[in-house]
């Protein structure tokens, strides 16, 4: 059996200017990086964004057509108009991730290949991988067997640099504050409440809490400081829900990077940098353009954590598949719970999306991992085990519903599943009113993806009733509050006093209508990764919140959620090699 990277070597790609001409894109509208990657021209990106018409702001976009009285900071209330001509929005959701696997990238890939081969203009819209899950424990980001983004090692790897151009950006923002206060402090910034954190996108937790300015005064003022993966830095979050490099501008000046002696927020803007900044990603703010095995286009771009940040592409990329497609197939990280409310209420709210089907990706395996298997023992047909860990899914549909968007569940297949395992799942999602469809995408590309293809067509032609699930107006403990009780069935909310006490001072200082970002362990539906299934009751703990206000949202720590992984003992790393020509191996 080939391993994804060797299935990826055997390809025959495309040149990446035929894959933008099945799109309407020409050749001079790229800037190419080789021949099988490019990134869209400005121009470009504003011509497609003006078809429905994002380079305006139109009102707010609320839950239910209400509309709340909004801050002049809140961001999020400024959504672009769209326009009914554009392609139907596709998000591919999962189950809670479990070491069984679930696929969800490799079905959102083999979706799209699947769509074009039953005659659909499909384009998809995915995130670029982070080098701290590739070198870690999850491997890349680029799909699986036949279902796969190319070429595959350059995307897992420096791609086209855009995580490096936002490292660069994070860290020389930390530079100038420090530097602010070194050459006199003229905003009086008080060094013990200093917000920013220095980024780089590998897992060090060497890093995640270090000192800086040792050595006298010549070398800075000692403090306290740490370091964020690059992914779950603040700039990621900007760049994937900045529009145009005036917007991307106007994100950076509103960060907020600490507080003056006097408690007042201080901004990045009013340390008078904000063009350096943001020089260094007028390109990174561009749209990526590669393809999958079987030539379908794909925007590759962005990739903020869905556990610690918002977890979606850029809204870039998905306005760019949306105008160059019929149908638009977009990804969202780990389970409904994570990566859908985020997508769904942090995204979808910011960018006046309104998304027209969810596929909700769940492997039998995993499913009876919920049910109480040990990993060892998952290709044994277990019908029971299926059945108690089927609440795990159906927790997950149930979320995609509170949002009025129509679902179907895709059957991620194994080789040990067995006839009985599937039908017993299909079974009882129709039991509960959803329909549940095999894609064996991982062994048969777009071909294994075609009856899924038609169910997901089939789907957005009903009515979707999409709406957020709070109003922005909500104060944000009670926005907490929703998320926790309504989508992680928690019993209550316990938020710690220093993180209610800084809830009371984002309000007080014109923040409180932003969006809540929720920052805890993908491998649960609640906070604790050991509380497997479905389960529901529990005390939800806040220990800390942070303010985004560049971004435009509130991020609110739960359990022991760490923004800057570590290495496991078994790394990635291990397996990776290149040889005298240049050609990588043991990336997956």
């Amino acid at each position: 059996m080939l391993s994804d990277i060797e299935i990826a070597h055997k390809a025959k790609i495309k040149p990446i200017t035929e894959i933008a001409k099945k799109i309407g894109i020409d050749e001079s509208s790229l800037d190419l990086y080789g021949p099988y990657k490019a990134k869209i021209s400005m121009a470009e990106l504003i011509a497609l964004q003006s078809k429905i018409g994002a380079t305006g702001f139109a009102s707010s976009f609320e839950a239910g057509g209400k509309a709340c009285k909004t801050s002049q900071k809140d961001l999020a209330s400024h959504a672009p108009t769209s326009s009914s001509g554009c392609g139907k929005l596709i998000l591919v959701t999962a189950i809670t991730p479990t070491p069984a696997g679930e696929g969800k990238s490799t079905v959102s890939i083999g979706l799209g290949d699947g769509l074009s081969r039953i005659g659909k203009r499909s384009v998809i819209a995915i995130r670029e991988p982070s080098l701290g899950p590739c070198f870690g424990v999850k491997g890349g980001a680029c799909g699986g067997g036949y279902a796969q983004i190319v070429p595959m090692e350059d995307i897992n790897l420096h791609f086209t640099g855009d995580i490096h151009a936002i490292t660069s950006a994070n860290n020389l923002i930390a530079a100038l504050i420090d530097n602010h206060i070194h050459q006199g402090n003229e905003l009086r910034i008080d060094p013990a409440t200093i917000s920013w954190k220095r980024c780089m996108d590998l897992n060090d937790r060497s890093l995640r809490n270090i000192v800086i300015g040792l050595g006298g005064k010549v070398n800075g003022i000692p403090r306290e400081d740490h370091f964020l993966i690059s992914v779950a830095s603040e700039i990621m979050a900007i760049i994937c829900l900045s529009r145009s490099i005036s917007e991307l501008k106007t994100r950076l000046g509103n960060i907020v990077i600490g507080r003056n002696y006097d408690g007042k927020p201080v901004t990045f803007g009013q340390l008078k940098c904000v063009g350096a900044a943001a020089a260094l990603l007028k390109d990174a703010v561009r749209p990526n353009l590669v393809q999958t095995l079987e030539g379908t286009p794909v925007f590759a771009h962005g990739g903020p954590f869905a556990n610690i940040a918002h977890g979606c592409n850029s809204i870039n990329a998905t306005l760019c598949a949306l105008t160059s497609s019929d149908y638009t197939v977009t990804e969202a990280g780990f389970g409904a719970d994570l990566g859908a409310e985020k997508f769904f209420d942090i995204k979808c709210r910011i960018a006046g999306l309104k998304p027209s089907a969810a596929v909700i990706v769940a492997t039998i395996r995993a499913l009876k991992m919920h049910g109480g298997v040990d990993k060892s023992e998952l290709s044994k047909p277990n019908t029971a085990a299926l059945s108690c860990g089927f609440e795990n899914l159906l927790t997950h549909i149930k979320n995609v519903e509170k949002y009025g968007v129509p679902s179907v569940v895709a059957i991620n297949k194994f080789a040990a599943d067995t006839e009985e395992e599937i039908s017993l799942l299909k079974e009882l999602c129709e039991r509960n009113g959803v329909s549940a469809v095999l894609c064996e995408s991982w062994e048969k590309g777009g071909a294994g993806a075609e009856d899924l293809a038609r169910a997901v067509v089939k789907l957005c032609d009903e009515k979707s009733d999409f709406h957020c699930l709070y109003e922005s107006c909500l104060p944000l403990e009670n926005k907490i509050e929703c998320i926790a009780t309504r989508i992680y069935r928690a019993g209550k909310v316990d938020i710690a006093p220093s993180a209610a006490k800084k809830l009371k001072q984002f309000t007080e200082d014109g923040f409180g209508n932003l969006p809540v970002c929720i920052a805890k362990t993908q491998n649960s539906i609640s906070h604790d990764p050991s509380l497997i299934c479905a389960p529901k009751g529990f005390t939800f703990p806040i220990r800390d919140v942070q303010l985004c206000a560049g971004a435009g949202f509130v991020v609110a720590l739960a359990g022991d959620i760490m923004t800057m992984p570590g290495l496991p003992k078994m790394p990635a790393a291990l397996n990776i090699d290149v040889d005298d020509n240049g050609v990588i191996s043991g990336l997956f």
